[in-house]
C-alpha cells in the first residue's frame, strides 16, 4: 500500500495541478487530481492477469479544464438536470445558470469538476486521498457556505471507497456524484455494448422529452427496453424502438434502486466481456443514473486512445434528477448545520 504524489500539468492560469496514485497489495491502483477531485485511472487485472485501466481521462490536466464529458469529475452542488436551473427553498427562489437546453446541467459551467481543490491530504494508513473545497454562498447561485470533503479510498478488496462529507451554513441543496466512465474491456478498447450489466430497481424515472427532466412518475422497467434487473448486454436492447431511448439516443435515465433505506447496498454490476473484470456498485442514494456514453464522438484521451461513441458508460450515484423541484421524489436539501454524508464504492473482481 502506497500513496505517489507527482505533478499532473499546468493550468491555463498558470497554477500546477497534481495527481495521486494509490496502490494496493494486488497492484491494483488509481490515480485522482486535485483538479475537479477527478478520478484518472483505476488499474485492475484481468481474468489472465494483466493490468487493465478501466476509466476514460486524459494524460494531463490540460484537457481537463474542457472536458465536455466530464470525464472522472466530482460533480457538485449537484447532479444531473434541475429544470429551468431554478429551484426555491423556504419561499426564496434561486437561479442557476443554463448550460444546457435551458436547465442547469451538473450545475452549470463553473461546476467543482473544473477547479483547483482547496486542499489534498494523503494518508498512508489508510490508503486515502481526500481533497476538501470551501464552496461560498451564492457559488454557481447555490445558497450557504457549504464546506466540502471527498475521499478516494483504495482497499486491498479492491474497492474504490468515493466518501463525500459536507457542511452549510443555510439550507441548500447538496447532490454531489463521480462522472467516471467506465470500460472493463480497457479504457481505449472501443464499445461498451457487450458488456454485461444489472441494475436493482424495479422502476425508472421517465423524461419529458430529449431535455431529458423527469416526469415526475416511477415508471416499472417490467416488459420495457429499460430493464435491467436480470443481466444483459448494454447493446442488447439500446436501439429498440422506444420513445424514452430516441429522448436519449440510448440509456441516460436515473433508475429508481429498489429497497432503498438508506444504508449502503449493492444495487449494480457490470462485466466486460473481453477481460473477464467484474465491477459492482454500491450506494446508500436513492437512485443511480445510468447513462451509456451516447453523445461521445472521437475524443482524444490517455496513450493516445480514441474514445467513441458508447465507449464508456456511467452508473451515477445520485438523489433522482430534478428531485430540487419534485415533491414525490426523495429530497436533496440539506439543512443549516446539518452533516452531509454518503458513500459510493465500486469493487473490482
Amino acid at each position: 500500500m502506497s500513496i505517489a504524489k507527482k505533478e499532473f500539468g499546468t493550468l491555463k492560469s498558470g497554477k500546477a495541478a497534481y495527481l495521486y496514485t494509490i496502490r494496493n497489495k494486488n497492484d491494483a491502483e488509481i490515480s485522482v487530481t486535485d483538479f475537479g477531485a477527478s478520478l484518472v485511472t483505476a488499474v485492475f487485472k484481468d481474468k489472465a492477469g494483466k493490468p487493465v485501466d478501466v476509466v476514460l481521462g486524459y494524460d494531463s490536466v490540460g484537457p481537463y479544464e474542457i472536458n465536455k464529458y466530464y470525464f472522472g469529475q466530482t460533480i457538485g452542488r449537484s447532479a444531473n438536470r434541475i429544470e429551468n436551473g431554478r429551484f426555491v427553498i423556504d419561499g426564496t427562489e434561486y437561479q442557476l445558470p443554463q448550460n444546457e437546453k435551458g436547465n442547469s446541467l451538473h450545475s452549470g459551467p463553473d461546476g467543482y469538476g473544473v477547479r483547483i481543490w482547496d486542499s489534498a491530504e494523503a494518508d498512508e494508513s489508510k490508503n486515502t486521498v481526500t481533497f476538501r473545497l470551501n464552496s461560498p454562498d451564492g457559488d454557481q447561485g447555490y445558497p450557504g457556505n457549504f464546506n466540502v470533503a471527498v475521499s478516494y479510498t483504495l482497499t486491498d478488496d479492491n474497492e474504490i471507497i468515493i466518501r463525500y462529507e459536507g457542511l452549510s451554513d443555510k439550507k441548500t441543496i447538496a447532490n454531489m456524484t463521480n462522472h467516471s466512465y467506465f470500460n472493463l474491456n480497457g479504457h481505449g478498447s472501443g464499445s461498451v455494448l457487450n458488456h454485461k450489466l444489472q441494475i436493482s430497481a424495479s422502476a425508472f424515472t421517465p423524461v419529458k422529452d430529449s431535455k431529458a427532466i423527469p416526469t415526475g412518475e416511477l415508471l416499472p422497467v417490467e416488459n420495457t427496453p429499460m430493464d435491467f434487473r436480470t443481466a444483459k448486454k448494454i447493446g442488447q436492447d439500446i436501439d429498440a424502438e422506444y420513445e424514452q431511448l430516441k429522448f436519449g439516443l440510448g440509456y441516460d435515465h436515473n433508475y429508481a434502486l429498489d429497497n432503498w433505506n438508506g444504508k449502503l447496498q449493492k444495487i449494480a454490476e457490470s462485466e466486460g466481456d473481453i477481460t473477464g473484470i467484474i465491477m459492482e456498485v454500491y450506494t446508500d442514494l436513492p437512485g443511480v443514473q445510468f447513462y451509456s456514453g451516447n453523445f461521445i464522438t472521437n475524443e482524444e484521451g490517455k496513450e493516445g486512445a480514441l474514445y467513441i461513441n458508447r465507449g464508456g458508460f456511467c452508473l451515477e450515484t445520485q438523489f433522482f434528477p430534478n428531485s430540487a423541484n419534485e415533491p414525490a421524489f426523495a429530497s436533496p436539501v440539506l439543512n443549516a448545520g446539518e452533516k452531509y454524508q454518503t458513500t459510493t464504492i465500486y469493487k473490482f473482481k
